[in-house]
């Protein structure tokens, strides 16, 4: 998560046995990347020590780094056991060329049914679907035909993005076909996230009424909270959609992601800021509950109904 995820919350998402996922872009200079590796390797190293059971560490880096950085990234990250890379903002080619020759497994962002095609021919070895709802760049068409379809032609690992906020959500996932399931949001709302408290509680008291999906804030659409639009004076009825690479068209010394905020559908879901180590504790007890859930009973009749009506 762009701004926000930094080596505080990826080190305790790994210790809490999730994967804790650490973006390139978030670092300043690639030796401030390596000091935050070097950190997060060693919180998992002394875990590790006292048979801690630990998740992995994954690096996510932009298709727009220069050749040189991603060559030296990727190199860096491999020195720390980093073995899978996620690909975000554009054609992922580059990066999983680069990464193959580290014997690196490449995920790539995708919010279509064209755009995972690409990913494929491109040779990622698996894919983020990010389904209607989700919170940042997500997409239009609904997790029910977006992971399915996928699933249908591509066998390779598939994770499910966007609107997930509890442990029933990453069943919902896998019953989908998916084999791992993707937070932003929910995280966002933890107390080692590096995002500001009124953006936290923010969260907390918002719900789905209070996003709009558009593209006239960064140019491709996203879901940004309209609390935060509204606290940076922007009016997004009249907003004009910005140039290529430009915000001039917002008000003066705003700035997407840092002060225009966004949130997935799943803000309907938070309800507090814990702690990292609370909430994957509570999400494995949500996941349990829901893979216990009894199957419903249908009255006989009804049933009947259903299945005549499906054979019309």
């Amino acid at each position: 998560m762009f701004l926000v995820t930094g080596p505080e919350l990826v080190t305790e998402a790994c210790l809490a046995g999730l994967v804790g996922v650490l973006p390139r872009h978030n670092a300043r200079t690639l030796e401030q990347f390596d000091g935050w590796l070097e950190t997060i390797h060693s919180a998992r190293k002394e875990a590790l020590a006292r048979s801690i059971k630990v998740g992995p560490l994954v690096v996510n880096v932009s298709a727009k780094l220069p050749a040189a950085d991603l060559e030296d990234t990727l190199q860096l990250a491999a020195g720390y056991g980093v073995d899978t890379v996620i690909s975000v903002g554009g054609g992922p080619r580059e990066i999983v060329r680069v990464a193959h020759s580290k014997s690196m497994g490449v995920l790539h962002d995708v919010i279509s049914l064209e755009f995972a095609k690409k990913a494929i021919g491109q040779g990622v070895d698996g894919l983020i679907a990010i389904g209607s709802g989700g919170g940042g760049h997500s997409g239009r068409l609904s997790h029910l035909t977006l992971i399915e379809k996928i699933r249908a032609t591509f066998q390779g690992p598939l994770v499910m993005a966007g609107g997930i906020s509890t442990g029933a959500g990453v069943r919902a996932a896998e019953v989908l076909g998916a084999n791992y399931a993707y937070m932003g949001t929910r995280f966002i709302a933890t107390t080692e996230a590096n995002a500001p408290a009124e953006y936290k509680q923010m969260l907390v008291e918002s719900t789905s009424e209070d996003l709009v999906y558009t593209p006239n804030i960064t140019g491709v659409s996203a879901n940004w909270l309209k609390p935060s639009l509204k606290r940076c004076g922007i009016n997004i009825e009249t907003l004009q959609r910005p140039g290529a690479g430009r915000f001039d068209h917002l008000p003066t010394d705003i700035r997407p992601w840092r002060d225009i905020w966004s949130g997935g559908q799943g803000i309907d879901l938070i309800e507090d800021i814990p702690d990292v180590a609370v909430l994957a504790a509570r999400l494995v007890c949500e996941y349990q509950a829901a893979c216990a859930r009894r199957e419903i009973q249908v009255p006989g009749a009804y049933l009947s109904l259903i299945t005549t009506h499906a054979k019309d």
